[in-house]
């Protein structure tokens, strides 16, 4: 019963949302905030999580195909490859699950206990082309652009991993990196990032804006938009990966 509910106050929030689009000066000012604060600001945060996950990968990747009979460059393509297919938009998006799901649902949760919510559709507002779709655009444009960080840092942070530990080349790594670069790698990369901003960004509004029960409601409401954004983006990843793959 809870998950009809759920799907239906979810698709209801998103189609009110959709028609929102037009109303473009209701949100203007909302979608410049977000876009700084869920892009600009997690920017810090992706490099870092994309060069560590560079760097252990080279370090375990090396360690593993030690062998006379694997050339040295396939490190570069396993790595490469790996990080623009599904490590640095899967670990990072579940990374910013974190971040940003978490602050989105506090804000909209405390707005909704708060009665500002109410306070604003008593005034003529348009609360969920005000509040939520700001939040859900701003995940989808910027997400693309945090995965193209994190997979560029992330195989730089490779790199450096493996001229410092001595586990792989300079050239060798980039050897095997740009051998077997396929466009598509990227292309698919950027596609989970746009899914994975929505999931993200449209379960935090939706579990923020119907929070109940004043703080403790508010507490619930941001852990629930922190676990089912990280679970609905490992479903949407393997939903992705056997469609496009």
């Amino acid at each position: 019963m809870k998950l009809f509910q759920f799907m239906g106050e979810y698709g209801l929030l998103l189609y009110n949302a959709l028609r929102s689009l037009t109303e473009f000066n209701t949100y203007r000012k909302n979608l410049l905030s977000e876009l700084i604060k869920i892009g600009y600001d997690s920017i810090p945060i992706i490099i870092l999580v994309g060069a560590f996950t560079g760097a252990v990968m080279t370090i375990q990747t090396a360690y593993q195909i030690d062998s006379v009979f694997i050339p040295p460059e396939t490190v570069g393509q396993i790595v490469s490859r790996s990080l623009l297919i599904e490590l640095a938009i899967g670990i990072g998006s579940l990374v910013l699950a974190g971040r940003i799901g978490a602050r989105i649902a506090t804000e909209l949760g405390s707005m909704r206990v708060s009665e500002q919510i109410d306070a604003l559709e008593s005034m003529g507002f348009n609360s969920v082309g005000y509040l939520v779709l700001p939040r859900i655009m701003a995940g989808i444009l910027t997400f693309p652009l945090l995965y193209m960080f994190a997979a560029s840092f992330g195989i730089g942070g490779g790199l450096l991993a493996g001229i410092v530990t001595g586990g792989v080349s300079a050239a060798d790594y980039m050897n095997g990196a740009k051998e077997y670069f396929y466009a598509w790698d990227v292309v698919f990369g950027i596609i989970k990032a746009f899914v994975f901003g929505f999931v993200i960004t449209s379960i935090a509004c939706y579990k923020g804006y119907n929070a109940t029960g004043g703080a403790e409601g508010v507490g619930k409401a941001t852990t629930a938009a922190t676990v089912l954004g990280c679970v609905y983006v490992l479903v949407s990843d393997l939903i992705l990966s056997a469609i496009l793959l």
